[in-house]
């Protein structure tokens, strides 16, 4: 592998991460803020609430797909 697509495999990878970071932050602090207009939250997802959330396996989800693509040009194309 050239060092172009290392580069571009470690870029996806701390963008990832980075925005995994910034998910797990603002879901922490809505967890300290409490409001009187809050419903009750359903028993499977106060179970499992990071499986449960949509932009948690969006984040994962993106990742595998650029990793896997990314890998798969690599190897496919390579000089």
């Amino acid at each position: 592998m050239s060092i172009f697509i290392i580069l571009l495999s470690l870029i996806a990878i701390g963008v990832a991460g980075y925005s995994l970071y910034y998910t797990f932050r603002v879901a922490g602090q809505e967890k300290r803020l409490k409001g009187d207009f809050d419903t009750d939250i359903p028993e499977a997802v106060k179970q499992h609430p990071y499986i449960r959330n949509p932009v948690f396996l969006a984040i994962l989800v993106f990742t595998v797909f650029v990793v896997v693509m990314i890998l798969y040009l690599s190897f496919n194309f390579a000089y």
